[in-house]
């Protein structure tokens, strides 16, 4: 296989009429998703080859259709955060500079908005084109396996997003591991919970392609009435999910089981930020019979590089190991030398193999910083990505995750920089510094500023307006100074005492 086309068109072969995808609205077999993509990418003839095209619709099977009609004109795709503020997409654009831009009705006055030299595709007049087999047989002639796929922008830690390059062999190379470890077939149905700008979404989606199973976009608002999302998941009989663990948090937190239990559930999947071993003790209790499994892993490794399936029990406070290498990719744990670390001894989690992303969409630098060559081969060029994960081996020869080595934060699975809000932060005229803390075992990111004059509200607006909704911190607090360290530097440890001290106070106060 040189193309992720191959996965939908084997299927749309085996099973044309079979339900692929379902969302809130609609639902689509293979051989329309197949024939529809197909179309669409007809519009995109003008854009050349290994292109990017942006994706500016809401979570949906149009969405879908768009991604895959890029790939099918030869170009690669990102999909934008349609909820995102103005400002930031317009970043993600200028960074991209996108060769085509697909939206539907709905969004087309936010695509006229931000759009300046970009071509405007619009979704439901695409769809209705006449397929034009000479383009699109000519395009597969010429793709190969390293060509992109699509590029997914995380937050950076300089203040603007980051693009994350990964190609069809990645995709392929993973896809085809995931399938066959998970013994996902044309009888899985999964149930979707992450959005398609999320690397998540990459196991879900192209399983499925390849597979031949089903793919239910569950509607977010399910997540906000607990017994109905069990109620859609018996509905439409979903036996896999992968969710991150705050969505999984939801059964726990209202003690969901006790009143009703999804029947069909088989796999129970999870990744995205440290799963609270209390959270999946509950889920083990209550449905004793699935398979659960902690993903491990990011962006840049095509989703997850590391897997452990749960297969004993563990106390409540007792930390989950991320496990062992999924197969066809490779562990490194390197010291701050650059060794290998030794039994017992702590590392930073280095990955290789074909799973890698290619590095960062026009940013050599920051690609060579992360993807250097392998410390540990001096023979041939290998390059590895630095997870910046640290980690340690047990007894058993599993992974176990320490901490960040930087300060990149997972909440709710999205990877968020804190330099991106503090950017943001410092921007608004009169503050005059700004550091973002996060609380761990509350899950909650305050903002501490200085600055007279600025109000905590004008604070509020002015980030709503520049980052996305899953970056906003859950506390704006106004000091006075920000507490420095012997380099003049901002004591990020004090200040997150002073910080949990103070809403501790409030908290009581209240």
């Amino acid at each position: 296989m040189k193309n992720i086309l191959e996965f939908l068109e084997r299927t749309a072969a085996i099973s044309p009429s079979k339900t692929a995808i379902t969302d809130d609205n609609s639902s689509a077999d293979f051989l329309s998703l197949m024939n529809d993509a197909g179309a669409i990418a007809c519009s995109l003839k003008d854009a050349g080859p290994k292109s990017p095209v942006a994706v500016l619709m809401n979570r949906s099977i149009g969405c879908v259709k768009s991604m895959l009609a890029a790939v099918y004109a030869g170009c690669f795709y990102t999909v934008i955060d349609v909820s995102s503020p103005p400002a930031r997409i317009r970043n993600i654009l200028d960074t991209l500079k996108p060769r085509a831009v697909i939206t539907d009705y709905t969004h087309l006055a936010l695509a006229k908005e931000l759009c300046r030299d970009e071509q405007i595709v619009l979704y439901e007049d695409a769809a209705g084109n006449e397929p034009d087999r000479d383009f699109l047989d000519g395009v597969r002639r010429d793709m190969i396996d390293t060509d992109p796929l699509y590029v997914l922008f995380t937050s950076g830690s300089s203040g603007d997003p980051k693009g994350v390059v990964v190609s069809h062999r990645s995709v392929i190379s993973y896809v085809t591991w995931v399938t066959e470890e998970f013994g996902f077939d044309d009888r899985t149905r999964f149930g979707s919970q992450t959005p398609l700008y999320f690397s998540m979404s990459v196991t879900d989606l192209f399983s499925t392609l390849c597979c031949g199973g089903t793919y239910h976009m569950i509607p977010r608002v399910m997540f906000s009435f607990p017994a109905k999302l069990v109620g859609y998941l018996d509905e439409q009989r979903i036996n896999t999910i992968y969710w991150v663990p705050s969505a999984l948090a939801v059964a726990p937190a209202w003690d969901l089981f006790s009143q009703v239990k999804p029947r069909y559930l088989e796999k129970v999947l999870f990744a995205g930020e440290v799963m609270p071993t209390k959270h999946l003790n509950y889920w083990r209790r209550h449905l004793p019979d699935c398979m659960y499994a902690n993903l491990f892993g990011p962006t840049e490794t095509t989703d997850i590089c590391s897997f452990y399936v749960i297969d004993r029990d563990f106390r409540d406070d007792e930390p989950l190991p991320i496990g062992r290498a999924c197969d066809n990719c490779g562990l490194l744990m390197l010291t701050e030398t650059g060794d290998e670390a030794h039994p017992g001894e702590e590392g930073e989690l280095a990955v290789r193999g074909s799973f890698l992303a290619d590095g960062y969409y026009m940013d050599e630098e920051k690609t060579d910083a992360a993807f250097p060559q392998n410390p540990l081969n001096a023979a041939y060029p290998e390059r590895i990505y630095m997870t910046g994960d640290i980690v340690r081996l047990n007894d058993r020869g599993e992974y176990m995750y320490v901490s960040r080595k930087d300060q990149q934060i997972k909440r709710s699975g999205f990877r968020i920089e804190p330099g991106e809000i503090e950017t943001a932060a410092d921007a608004l005229e009169g503050v005059g510094s700004s550091a973002l803390i996060y609380h761990e075992g509350p899950q909650r990111l305050t903002l501490a500023y200085t600055g007279e004059g600025v109000p905590k509200t004008d604070m509020a607006s002015w980030l709503r307006s520049r980052i996305p909704a899953y970056m906003m911190p859950d506390d704006i607090v106004k000091v006075s100074a920000m507490p420095l360290n012997a380099n003049g530097k901002t004591d990020r440890k004090r200040l997150a005492k002073e910080l949990a001290a103070e809403l501790s106070a409030t908290s009581d106060r209240r």
